[in-house]
């Protein structure tokens, strides 16, 4: 586990909030350098804390339907399982894979234009992989209203005590 000082955390809390905030800026609200704010995010990107990635909005460029499904699956063996895995990462409108534990195996998310485009993309895996999919259900995601935000300051307990 890596250690996160309450700076870390407050640093990571406004690139949350705004990801292109300037170092200036970052430097002023934290009571660092800008250089020691550089060094500190340098440092947490290489600690794999976390990774500067853009957020796309699907629905804003006409992939109107996203869609969460769960899959179980059955029969399956290593190779079954890591075909199904790499046609699911090299198909462009599945957004999301997630194995997960419970009565489901896999949990992806699915972006489509429309309705029609949405039962092709769930047709063409269903039908590729009806031997290992056991069962099936989805759901179509109508907003979001928490998304990959942590209020690191909080989470790591630095609200209650002093740094």
């Amino acid at each position: 586990m890596k250690e996160l000082d309450k700076k870390d955390c407050v640093i990571l809390n406004l690139l949350q909030e705004d990801c292109r905030m300037s170092l200036t800026d970052i430097s002023k609200k934290v009571g660092l350098s800008i250089d020691s704010v550089k060094k500190r995010i340098n440092r947490m990107i290489k600690d794999k804390i976390f990774f500067s990635k853009i957020q796309l909005r699907p629905r804003n460029f006409g992939f109107c339907n996203i869609t969460d499904v769960r899959i179980k699956l059955h029969n399956y063996n290593g190779e079954d399982y890591e075909r199904f895995r790499e046609y699911l990462k090299n198909n462009p409108c599945i957004a999301e894979i997630i194995s997960i534990s419970g009565p489901w195996d896999i949990s992806i998310v699915i972006t489509a234009k429309d309705a029609l485009h949405l039962g092709k993309i769930t047709r063409e895996i269903r039908n590729e992989f009806n031997k290992i999919i056991e069962n099936w259900t989805e759901s179509l995601t109508t907003g979001v209203c928490k998304f990959e935000n942590y209020d690191m300051v909080k989470l790591m307990g630095y609200d209650k005590k002093e740094s």
